[in-house]
């Protein structure tokens, strides 16, 4: 069973000037990343833009973070897909690079039934038997609910060994917990969540906040741990308007916009996907001032 840790930073792609994938910075960011509180990169998620990157610069990008921080973070492959046979071969390869797992996401669009939900997982689980797989439960992104009892069912599979639970609902993440085993994790997919789900038996978050501030998440993940919930709170409550400012528009535009104040050159993203308006801009400007985060 792999741990992947209490913070998984789900990475931007960096891009050039020209829109190609800045492979250099994406080597830079990682090891700033893994050198800053995150356990685990989560390679080519909807933070890293995957709709719009070709598989080519997406097995580049496993390849590339993987040499940049091996040894000092887990690497996992977002290689999920609305096309089960899609999902199997791109899961495949990214196994056969030696990555630590993948995250697979509900399949968007087309809607599965529940049953198909499951039928479409277990798929991708018995085709790569050894490699962990993380569930990605996002209802507002692909139109379809990971129903509860429907992890339960897949959290039977051996290589099925946690979710990504961004639903947005305590009480979902609750009934996951009380139909799961122990060792079955569950993360937060969502950074202002982290602390409420912690809470009903959540054990980490994958986070967009932590390209800004992984540290200071680790802290508070291990206070409540420690029992020290008013440390804690105090944590969340101080970086909350940060993890608000990152959603004033669609994902990664913020968080694009936040490293270019901090001084990362990663460029604005694809089309369709644009840069931040100067509102937006301004506002994530003022709070990592506040935060003392600017360059």
């Amino acid at each position: 069973m792999v741990d992947f840790g209490r913070v998984i930073t789900a990475t931007v792609v960096p891009f050039d000037e020209n829109g190609n994938v800045n492979y250099a910075v994406m080597e830079k960011l990682a090891v700033h990343l893994a050198e800053r509180g995150s356990d685990t990169l989560l390679v080519c998620g909807t933070t890293g833009e995957s709709p719009t990157l070709t598989w080519e610069e997406e097995y580049e990008l496993f390849r590339v973070v993987k040499n940049a921080v091996s040894g000092r973070a887990k690497v996992m492959a977002g290689t999920g897909s609305n096309c089960t046979r899609e999902a199997i071969e791109a899961t495949s390869k990214a196994a056969a690079l030696g990555l630590d797992g993948s995250l697979q996401v509900v399949p968007y669009y087309n809607k599965p039934p529940q049953e198909g939900l499951y039928r479409h997982f277990r798929a991708i689980a018995e085709a790569c038997p050894d490699f962990p797989l993380m569930l990605y439960n996002v209802p507002g992104r692909t139109g379809a609910n990971l129903a509860p009892e429907t992890v339960a069912r897949l959290a039977e599979l051996s290589n099925v060994v946690a979710i990504k639970e961004a639903s947005g609902s305590t009480e979902q993440a609750a009934q996951i917990r009380r139909q799961t085993p122990p060792e079955f994790a569950i993360y937060s997919g969502d950074d202002a969540m982290t602390l409420p789900l912690l809470a009903v038996g959540g054990c980490g978050v994958v986070s967009v906040a932590s390209h800004l501030v992984g540290d200071r998440l680790q802290e508070m993940i291990r206070a409540f741990e420690a029992g020290r919930h008013q440390e804690a709170t105090e944590i969340h409550v101080d970086l909350l308007p940060l993890f608000k400012a990152l959603f004033l528009t669609t994902n990664p535009i913020p968080v694009k916009c936040a490293l270019e104040h901090c001084g990362w050159n990663v460029g604005t993203p694809r089309l369709p996907l644009c840069e931040a308006p100067e509102a937006v801009s301004q506002a994530i400007a003022e709070v990592l001032d506040r935060l003392g985060l600017r360059a």
